[in-house]
């Protein structure tokens, strides 16, 4: 399998995130929904050291051994412990135990390390990847800025960045200044998590009902803006409209992006689920595309000269 199979016209563009497995979804929960990817045609599960301290990897690793090779596994290392080498390679040995795995076919930096040199990261990713240890190389948080900035070093020791994992969603949309443009002309493979916004984008806070956002600091405070309510508020009304699901709507817009992401799809229940898997099959027209993307704001050009945008 190669990232070009993955980003092409085919289902398995998108990928599912594990970052639910054995915590908000039991191990029944999560073969449930492992299953109905399956069923759906992903191929691509993404994880990481840090998920559920272990269980993710764990329960992935089990669910996906039957049919390894059909499957497409990324994961991180471990941010805590930053992109020193030997946190790369201490926490790669534990994932690859976990999942019962010899080859990790996309290894991510979970997040950008200030205090190592990036020299030592690369150096370490290179050799991991000329062993066949990790197949592609992977960055998740970084700006576009950083990405540059790592993939120069990354050539000075013959390899490359293949994939970043940014936060992109309706009301999550400055990713599009730099980072996926940065993506097209580079040709580096968006993997935006978070397509419905920690549950904002569903519709379910416009029908008075609860979630993250009520429970979990972090997502009150990264989407409690009034503008980003509106915004899932137009995007649930839009659905009913349509006939449709506002997740599916909002899933399916992210993945008509010019620069053609492979949006990580997350859920706690097979239910959940399945209004992000129909966003597959969404016929998603240019001028429905649009309409969606005129519910809310447009981020300013890098530049911020607003006459030339």
């Amino acid at each position: 399998m190669t990232l070009t199979t993955i980003s092409g016209d085919t289902p398995a563009r998108f990928a599912f995130g594990t970052m639910q497995f054995g915590g908000s979804a039991d191990e029944r929960a999560s073969a449930e929904m492992f299953e109905a990817c399956r069923a759906a045609g992903i191929r691509h599960f993404d994880t990481a050291y840090v998920y559920t301290d272990g269980a993710s990897e764990t329960l992935l690793g089990r669910f996906a051994a039957v049919e390894r090779e059909k499957l497409f596994i990324a994961t991180k290392a471990s941010f805590p412990g930053g992109a020193s080498r030997h946190n790369i390679l201490t926490t790669l040995d534990e994932s690859r135990k976990r999942l019962g795995m010899d080859t990790i076919d996309l290894y991510y930096m979970h997040r950008w390390d200030a205090d190592t040199p990036l020299e030592e990261t690369f150096e370490t990713l290179a050799e991991l990847r000329g062993a066949g240890t990790i197949r592609y190389i992977g960055v998740s948080n970084y700006a576009a800025w950083q990405v540059m900035k790592a993939q120069a070093t990354a050539h000075g020791f013959g390899t490359k960045i293949d994939v970043i994992q940014p936060m992109y969603n309706l009301v999550k949309r400055q990713a599009e200044v730099e980072i996926l443009p940065m993506c097209q002309s580079e040709g580096i493979l968006p993997v935006p998590y978070s397509p419905l916004g920690g549950g904002l984008l569903t519709g379910k806070y416009a029908r008075g009902e609860s979630g993250r956002l009520a429970t979990d600091e972090r997502y009150a405070k990264r989407y409690g803006e009034a503008q980003m309510h509106e915004t899932a508020r137009a995007l649930a009304d839009l659905a009913e409209e349509i006939g449709t699901d506002a997740a599916t709507l909002a899933v399916a817009w992210i993945a008509r992006h010019p620069s053609r992401p492979a949006p990580i799809l997350s859920a706690r229940s097979e239910a959940q689920l399945r209004p992000s898997l129909a966003a597959m099959k969404w016929p998603m027209d240019k001028d429905l595309y649009d309409r969606i993307t005129a519910l809310g704001p447009t981020p300013p050009p890098a530049t911020d000269r607003l006459e030339e945008a």
